[in-house]
């Protein structure tokens, strides 16, 4: 690929108009790679020229694999939407935002366009004069509501094949003996009265149940008047038929509520997006979708490219659309939307109630979809083998980095300083290799010093353990690993040995400096046949020792997926071990207050109760049960927990603890 110089077809000055319109990047060969709208074409279009170093690194590459830029003037913002989806659509420029489904969701659809309407369940591409319902995430689920409805809206579901073959036999389905079809292949019901049924139908599935219910009650009562027992025993069956389908579809919000929720969850890489769909105030059905985010865009951003994508496709667009943000051309997406509709649309992000509650749980999905979609991706044989090779040649390593150890570092404004290191090897997390460290040395927020640590002290131990038996070599050249062991054993333990399995690649989670320190570590300790790399967090840049640039892995390479979740999974491990660490912390602090407590009757109160706050919950009495601990020492932690001052001259100890002095100041030994 040729990379252009950006200057070389910069448009003239004056040459772009100042009006509303859409604009495509083009590559030497005059493929669409890219394809924009703008209020102003002018100043959108000079923004990409006026200072290219202030560009983000993902739009730079757009702009050095364009050739060439045109544009179309439209009249509105309005078209600007439209044009743009339609060129997007036509021309699916590799730089641009597309959704894709992230399984294929099935519906219930009936099939208006026919003679006889159909239900049945369908997937893929939605066809003209065809009623959808859902999506649904089984198709099960369809065919249980299906089962419920067919007593009372008795509409097809065979296919054509056996529709035409007892049309021939002059004689129903088994559904048509036992009452689930109205059997129109037989003459038993008119097309207009089947396609009648099949309306119905689609009304009770659109939200309009009452006037249904309430119909059947009528009859079932008169029926019952009229002596006809069994034709009211069988209306009742009815009733309670729909009653059973409609208990599956949860009631959320008011019964008037037609909406579509939708939200994100997001990362440097990739976005999950989940929609429910509320008709009546029941959701009605669930959807998701994935997208690569290969261009440098917002949450605003990804929100209006999905509203275009999904509802320029969709024949159904409801009252009000709920995001978890507002696109950034509101006005002219709300009237697009409402053009689409035929009808007022409203757009916004709900603030409280049960909207709000109800969007953050289409928020929790959405984060499930997210981490469901890279555990599939990384279960990939091929897709890991791809994405080693892809980090050997972009590191320009000799052998793909079958074991890579990632380190990161957490701390709390300088306290509480620990490191992680997590282990994968093939592409997968080795789980039972990771390592947690608690960083002594350093203190305040140096992040360059505590690399150099847990470094050092991880490649000591591996130099230490590795020269017991003179084993330096890699885990295959050995013994054991003939053997199929995973790591080198300790003959005088029988255990294997924690840190004798060096790694291809040391990542860690940081720019230049951070890999500086990890390399000059390891120089330090004459370990020189490991790679290190750094993962810089803002711009997904990966640092190599010494060099003056990043290298660039492709956004939505596989081997950039590997690196960033390997890189996410040290952070996880180390915020949760910090996490910990901060609250034996703060246990711990909160009885150093307590006078004349030391570290073993502290460690014996907290084995006692389990907890700070059940010792806190406990009595005097209670609290004198823990060997150790006097009635007068249980009154003086009590006292000193719920925050009252201790009696003066009752020292927190039994006859031989640790006294106050004269001037009530107590001398104890601090663990």
């Amino acid at each position: 690929m040729n990379v252009a110089d950006p200057a070389t077809y910069r448009p003239a000055p004056g040459s772009i108009p100042e009006s509303p319109g859409v604009y495509r990047f083009r590559d030497e060969h005059g493929r669409v790679i890219y394809v924009g709208k703008a209020k102003h074409l002018r100043q959108r279009l000079n923004s990409y020229f006026a200072d290219f170093s202030a560009l983000h690194p993902r739009t730079q590459t757009m702009v050095r694999t364009a050739a060439r830029v045109d544009w179309t003037v439209v009249a509105t913002e309005v078209e600007a939407l439209q044009l743009e989806y339609s060129w997007i659509k036509e021309f699916d420029p590799r730089f641009n935002v597309r959704y894709r489904d992230d399984k294929s969701y099935p519906y219930l659809a009936v099939t208006l366009n026919e003679e006889f309407p159909r239900v049945m369940v369908m997937r893929g591409a939605k066809r003209k004069g065809v009623r959808y319902f859902g999506p649904y995430s089984h198709a099960w689920a369809i065919r249980e509501t299906v089962d419920q409805l067919l007593r009372v809206f008795p509409v097809r579901t065979c296919s054509a094949g056996v529709f035409k073959r007892q049309h021939q036999l002059d004689r129903p389905c088994l559904l048509g003996y036992i009452g689930k079809c109205s059997a129109p292949c037989v003459g038993r019901v008119s097309p207009d009265e089947h396609r009648l049924l099949a309306e119905d139908f689609c009304d009770f599935m659109a939200g309009h149940t009452t006037r249904f219910i309430k119909r059947l009650e009528r009859d079932m009562r008169e029926a019952a008047a009229a002596q006809e027992y069994e034709r009211a025993a069988r209306l009742r069956d009815d009733i309670r038929a729909l009653e059973r389908a409609l208990e599956k579809q949860a009631v959320v919000l008011a019964d008037s509520t037609d909406c579509d929720m939708i939200a994100l969850a997001e990362d440097e890489l990739e976005a999950a997006v989940q929609v429910f769909y509320v008709r009546g105030g029941r959701i009605r059905g669930q959807r998701g979708w994935v997208v690569d985010k290969v261009a440098d865009v917002s949450t605003a951003d990804l929100v209006e490219h999905f509203l275009i994508q999904i509802y320029s496709e969709s024949e159904s667009v409801p009252r009000e659309v709920l995001v978890p943000a507002l696109p950034p051309d509101e006005d002219a997406m709300t009237e697009l939307l409402s053009e689409r509709r035929d009808g007022p649309v409203r757009l916004r992000v709900p603030q409280r109630g049960d909207k709000k509650s109800l969007l953050e749980t289409v928020a929790r999905n959405a984060h499930e979809a997210l981490k469901q979609h890279k555990t599939r991706r990384a279960s990939d044989l091929t897709t890991r083998s791809r994405a080693l090779q892809e980090i050997q040649d972009a590191l320009d390593l000799d052998e793909a980095p079958l074991r890579v150890e990632c380190y990161d570092v957490s701390n709390l404004q300088g306290t509480n300083v620990v490191a992680s290191m997590v282990v994968f090897e093939d592409g997968l997390a080795r789980k039972s290799e990771y390592r947690r460290f608690t960083i002594k040395a350093v203190e305040g927020q140096d992040d360059v010093r505590s690399i150099h640590e847990v470094i050092t002290r991880r490649f000591k131990r591996y130099l230490a353990e590795t020269e017991k038996t003179g084993e330096l070599d890699h885990l295959g050249d050995s013994a054991e690993a003939a053997e199929g062991a995973h790591q080198p054993i300790d003959p005088e333990t029988g255990r294997p040995r924690k840190f004798a399995y060096p790694p291809n690649l040391v990542l860690v989670d940081g720019g230049p400096p951070q890999v500086a320190a990890a390399q000059r570590a390891l120089d330090e300790l004459g370990v020189d046949d490991i790679a290190v790399c750094g993962i810089a967090k803002r711009l997904e840049e990966l640092w190599l020792p010494g060099e003056d640039d990043p290298v660039i892995l492709p956004r939505n390479s596989e081997g950039m997926f590997l690196v960033q979740r390997i890189r996410d999974e040290a952070h996880r491990f180390a915020i949760t071990f910090h996490r910990q660490r901060r609250s034996k912390s703060m246990t711990t602090s909160e009885l150093d207050n307590v006078p004349g407590l030391g570290p073993a009757r502290r460690a014996a109160l907290l084995k006692h109760f389990g907890s700070l706050k059940r010792l806190k919950d406990a009595t005097p009495e209670q609290v004198a049960e823990v060997p150790g601990i006097g009635m007068r020492s249980a009154e003086g932690i009590v006292a000193a927990l719920h925050g009252a001052a201790v009696p003066r001259g009752r020292p927190g100890g039994d006859g031989g603890g640790v006294g106050a002095g004269a001037d009530g100041e107590h001398r104890g030994r601090r663990s």
